[in-house]
């Protein structure tokens, strides 16, 4: 499954939405977001809401993303390292909204060791997520193999690669268990490096099935 990350203004990301199978809202990204929440959540495609850190402080965030909740969230995106205060409270309101927390792992310089990788993956599940999702800048074929390895777990978990090298992961990890990736709505409004448009994740996700079952009957 792909989500498809919207920003923008609320009017465009609606518009946007028509024909996704899910999208994720950078509330964050979306400035009049505040007002639109019941539109943006309130439809029949599945959404992540997701607030990082940097433009609002911790008490806007929290009501933003409850907000989104109440409005019909399918998931909560949180860091792993988000302030207690708002990490505890946001699962609290989630879990009983019936929204699935999703705790995201982040590190933009590198993809750290498989044996740091499993240990945060795990806090993750025992600090009360559903899902954990995993993005790592990846600079070699090894980071890459590293972040699709997680997957053997079979744990409920989203698996990301940013960077150029890290397109691979984006485009392999659903068949390999990662719950859904992430593409831009189209060129020029990615949300995160490395992100493919949606169009062209989509014609190369139905390459790699038909290389796999061109190669299966082989």
């Amino acid at each position: 499954m792909i989500c498809v990350s919207l920003s923008g203004p609320s009017r465009q990301c609606l518009a946007l939405m028509k024909g996704c199978e899910m999208v994720e809202l950078r509330l964050d990204l979306i400035p009049d977001a505040a007002n639109h929440l019941r539109e943006l959540f309130g439809g029949k495609v599945p959404t992540v809401a997701t607030c990082r850190p940097g433009k609002l402080d911790l008490a806007a965030r929290r009501a933003l993303l409850e907000g989104a909740i109440a409005a019909g969230a399918d998931i909560v995106d949180i860091e792993h390292d988000a302030d207690a205060w708002l990490r505890r409270g946001l699962i609290r309101f989630a879990k009983s909204h019936k929204c699935r927390v999703m705790l995201s792992i982040h590190d933009f310089d590198k993809t750290p060791s498989k044996k740091a990788l499993d240990r945060l993956v795990n806090r993750g599940f025992v600090r009360g997520a559903d899902l954990v999702k995993v993005a790592c800048q990846v600079n070699s074929p090894a980071d890459a193999a590293r972040l699709l390895g997680l997957l053997e777990s079979g744990k409920p978990m989203v698996v990301v690669g940013m960077g150029k090298q890290g397109t691979l992961v984006r485009l392999l990890s659903p068949r390999l268990g990662s719950e859904f990736t992430f593409a831009a709505p189209k060129k020029g409004m990615e949300t995160a490096p490395g992100q493919l448009d949606r169009r062209s994740m989509e014609r190369a996700m139905a390459r790699i099935g038909q290389l796999v079952g061109a190669r299966g009957k082989s």
